[in-house]
């Protein structure tokens, strides 16, 4: 891998192994909103809802819920995981940004490198970037 997180010629086998893999979107479902509400449904149930309506006309069929991502001080996250690439978790997120998660997965479903591309991710995949996880295939142990 290089400075800028690509691939180098030994891992990209591995990201065009998962070229054709899906991208899951992951959804906190617990995240409350931006007053730190406990009213039900959760802000981020709410999100999940908004990107499963967000991804009806796209090719983004995998969209899960879990409990809590641990991400409580940057709001509603969510997480977007594609098999052999480089995983993404996002904060700061609103209920409405349902269709900014199913846009970026499309640009990481087709991305050649195994990474979503800077060029075209809506602002708040932009601003709520908090890490960028790397698939244990590209580790290498040093000694």
């Amino acid at each position: 891998m290089d400075r800028n997180g690509s691939f180098s010629a030994e891992t990209r086998d591995a990201a065009t192994d998962a070229q054709s893999a899906p991208v899951t979107i992951i959804v906190c479902s617990s995240c409350r909103d931006e007053n730190g509400s406990d009213a039900h449904p959760r802000a981020g149930t709410l999100l999940a809802e908004a990107t499963r309506a967000a991804a009806r006309h796209s090719q983004i069929t995998e969209i899960r819920t879990v409990e809590c991502l641990g991400n409580c001080k940057r709001r509603l996250s969510a997480a977007l995981l594609r098999d052999g690439c480089w995983s993404y978790v996002f904060g700061d997120l609103t209920t409405d940004s349902g269709s900014d998660l199913v846009t970026g997965a499309e640009l990481f479903a087709t991305s050649q490198d195994g990474l979503i591309p800077w060029r075209g991710r809506p602002d708040s995949l932009k601003r709520g970037l908090v890490a960028r996880i790397p698939p244990l295939a590209i580790l290498k142990d040093q000694t």
